[in-house]
């Protein structure tokens, strides 16, 4: 790896040496974020105690503070209150703490309004802002990478420029630009000029090293933007190291990312995808789940058929358009809803999904509302099919996953217990939640990652009794 002269592993246990003692707090816009690592927590409630309690096994902490799924100004409010608190819990302790604010590998979400949030917070809390923000969306095992400042997402087997993709065309985070530079530019509108914003090229990071990074970083003042080019784990590792040893020297920097570059500053090695056995005690034979869906982009639509051709489910629809009629309509349907699939979890799999037929607002905000009524719906829907014990959970969308996790089973904190699949899906195992939850494997799924097959594995896996 050009200077660095040494191996990857050597390299993760470089930046693992580095930033012990240090907290590595990210704020994840959705519960999806945990996608590339292992053995850390997860925490969804907003209290200093239950920050303590996760941070002191000095693992890296996840903060699931769902802010895709909020209006702006309740988000910004939130990341600053998130971070303030985390600010004060570190200066408590006398522990530096290195911020993330981990988002979609698709570029949706609330960028620059919580970058801003961040930085805010910081100042308040330490007297000073950011030095730079780096912005690193690559998730490798997903197909999204970035190179030349152009981020690209695997569509089909093809790198197609992620301005170009249905994700650009979302009703609340649409953007046009794929080069990074120019989507600051955009975000920005206008305010931040491309030619601002940093470059840490592929030949920077595979021919200057770890070394040259941290220099680059280094003489950064004023929270410039930085874009972080990277094709592989690799290139992100010896980025993180760089990262490190800046830091270690007295530079803030702010990450906004996707979910590779978490395990990189975190110095996780990347595992292998779980089993049957890792998933399940020995001797212990899985019962029926619950598979619940409300992401309605096109690849999760291919999923959920494909699970119907190679899964025996029963399955139960959420119609959208009863959803948004008057509240009495909305209440007798979830009622009905809920108490039939309770009953099929009895001798079968049920799946619950939303009706497919995708219903925007005229505006973003009033889309996001809709968002929220709609989800709202189907967390009530889990919630009120908890109580007939299913031996599993898959989630199937990232608000989805979030509001049936903490507002439907009453998840404060859960342990990543690893991947699924090709290492895009997470397992949780609640550790303070309903009493119902506690210990029960909670697959949350992104629902723009996977292949067609990705779902029915996923439950097949889950359906597999441990050896």
């Amino acid at each position: 790896m050009g200077r660095e002269n040494t191996g990857a592993a050597e390299i993760r246990s470089t930046v693992r040496s580095a930033v012990a003692g240090r907290i590595l707090a990210v704020l994840d816009d959705d519960p999806t974020g945990s996608q590339s690592v292992r053995g850390v927590e997860v925490v969804t409630a907003f209290d200093e105690d239950a920050y303590v309690e996760a941070i002191a096994d000095d693992r890296a902490l996840f903060v699931l503070t769902n802010t895709r799924g909020l209006p702006e100004a309740e988000a910004v409010a939130l990341t600053e209150r998130i971070a303030t608190q985390l600010f004060d819990v570190a200066a408590r302790l006398g522990r530096a703490l290195d911020l993330v604010s981990r988002s979609d590998s698709t570029l949706r979400g609330h960028v620059l309004p919580e970058i801003r949030a961040l930085d805010a917070a910081r100042r308040r809390t330490v007297g000073a802002g950011f030095d730079a923000v780096l912005l690193a969306p690559a998730f490798f095992e997903a197909g999204r990478t970035t190179v030349d400042d152009v981020h690209r997402v695997r569509v089909d087997g093809v790198d197609v420029p992620a301005g170009e993709t249905e994700y650009a065309r979302d009703k609340t985070f649409g953007y046009r630009a794929s080069d990074l530079r120019e989507f600051i530019a955009e975000k920005s509108g206008g305010a931040i000029d491309p030619s601002h914003v940093v470059s840490l090229s592929l030949d920077d990071i595979r021919e200057g090293g770890a070394d040259a990074i941290a220099a680059r970083l280094t003489a950064l003042r004023g929270g410039v933007f930085v874009v972080v080019n990277a094709e592989t784990d690799e290139d992100y590792d010896v980025v993180a190291l760089g990262v490190a040893r800046a830091r270690a020297v007295g530079r803030a920097l702010l990450a906004r990312c996707g979910p590779s570059f978490v395990r990189a500053l975190a110095g996780i090695e990347p595992g292998e995808p779980l089993r049957a056995a890792d998933v399940w005690p020995a001797g212990r034979r899985p019962g029926h789940g619950l598979v619940v869906v409300g992401s309605h982009v096109s690849g999760t639509t291919r999923q959920l058929a494909r699970l119907r051709e190679r899964v025996a489910v029963r399955e139960f629809e959420l119609d959208v358009a009863r959803v948004l009629q008057d509240d009495a309509e909305r209440d007798a349907h979830v009622a009905e809803l809920a108490g039939q699939a309770a009953a099929a979890l009895a001798d079968s799999t049920v799946l619950v999904a939303t009706s497919r037929e995708l219903i925007p607002g005229q505006d973003p905000d009033s889309s996001l509302a809709i968002a929220r009524r709609v989800s709202d719906a189907l967390t009530t829907v889990a919630a009120a099919i908890l109580p007939a014990r299913p031996a599993w959970v898959v989630a199937k969308g990232g608000i989805t996953s979030h509001e049936t996790a903490v507002a439907g089973f009453g998840v404060r904190r859960a342990e990543v217990v690893g991947q699924l699949g090709r290492g895009i899906i997470s397992l949780f195992r609640p550790v303070d939640s309903r009493p119902e939850a506690l210990g029960m494997p909670y697959v949350v799924f992104a629902g723009n990652v996977g292949t067609p097959d990705s779902l029915a594995d996923v439950v097949e896996l889950l359906e597999t009794p441990a050896p």
